[in-house]
């Protein structure tokens, strides 16, 4: 596999160096040609110096201008990468990185451009959930990215998402938001470039020390639904 994995990441000092070991291992084991690219969202920890000290097993450290949000550091990656394969992961791997080979199947099959990992699909294992106050919000949240925005995808937020390079470059130079809505911003895109779109079940394991707020994040993200239909109308997505 020629793999970049794009991995934002914002005061990770305590969970960064775990992710990057089992990263690197793995792909190590698969004999990929890899490369990893963290990107630092102005950190005020030890983020980017323990990045940089992985420099010698593939990892490349991209910092922001400033804390900038996870929009705009996924695109900051996806459009330094430089293999065939692009894929986005949180930092705390929620989704394992060796979910990586389902999302891979369908676009080396040749049947998908972009492959997105699903919790909520037939075959997913979610093995720790999230709070139901979250996970009734996330539920809420898709009705009305499907009505508005984005159809016939049931999970649009999961953040185990993989690219073909030439896909990643069309979708991400269009990419606007720089918040968590960045996520239905980029598929709307990809349907609108006539990409084609893999839901895949993935495994996934809640982490507690989420970095979005149940509310202020939440609310910001309904609001930017509309600001998706609003750009296309004005034609930014060209």
């Amino acid at each position: 596999m020629n793999l970049s994995v794009v991995i934002p990441a914002y005061n990770e000092e305590k969970r960064l160096g775990a992710t990057l070991e089992r990263t690197i291992d793995y792909l190590t084991g698969q004999k990929a040609d890899f490369e990893i690219l963290v990107v630092d969202d102005g950190s005020s920890d030890g983020t980017t110096a323990l990045a940089a000290g992985f420099a010698d097993r593939g990892v490349r450290v991209l910092e922001n201008p400033g804390n900038r949000g996870k929009g705009y550091s996924v695109r900051h990656g996806m459009l330094e990468a430089t293999k065939d394969l692009v894929l986005f992961s949180d930092a705390d791997l929620s989704t394992p990185i060796e979910e990586v080979e389902r999302l891979a199947a369908p676009i080396l099959a040749g049947d998908a451009d972009v492959a997105i990992g699903s919790r909520a699909v037939r075959g997913a294992n979610i093995e720790v959930s999230q709070p139901f106050y979250r996970v009734l919000m996330g539920k809420t949240f898709n009705r009305f990215v499907r009505l508005i925005a984005v159809g016939g995808i049931a999970d649009t937020q999961c953040g185990f998402k993989l690219f073909t390079r030439d896909a990643a470059q069309a979708v991400f130079s269009r990419q606007r938001f720089d918040g968590f809505s960045f996520d239905v911003e980029i598929l709307f895109i990809a349907r609108n470039r006539g990409l084609r779109i893999a839901e895949v079940p993935v495994r996934w394991v809640n982490d507690p020390d989420s970095k979005v707020s149940a509310v202020a994040d939440s609310a910001r993200m309904f609001g930017d639904l509309f600001k998706v239909r609003w750009n296309a109308l004005r034609g930014r997505y060209r």
